[in-house]
């Protein structure tokens, strides 16, 4: 997908991606700069580490109902899609 900085500086993420990514007004994003490259990450905080008995578990920091909805196999199919057979 293509998209442009306007006078302002800012960059459009277009609706089709923002759904896809669960991306709402107020959503914290951190930019990453790898050479020549710009790279837009949700920031989400890490994993905290719990003990269940004598383990330990990761357990997401985020709220449920604040966790994005990804549907796994709609990733695959189209990872799938984007290599020739």
């Amino acid at each position: 997908m293509h998209t442009t900085i306007d006078k302002a500086g800012r960059v459009v993420v277009p609706a089709e991606m923002r759904k896809r990514l669960g991306l709402e007004p107020g959503t914290e994003i951190d930019l990453i700069v790898e050479g020549f490259t710009l790279r837009l990450a949700r920031a989400v905080p890490g994993p905290e580490l719990a003990r269940r008995g004598d383990r330990l578990v990761a357990r997401p920091r985020v709220r449920k109902g604040k966790r994005p909805r990804v549907d796994v196999a709609a990733l695959i199919d189209e990872e799938r899609d984007r290599w020739p057979r």
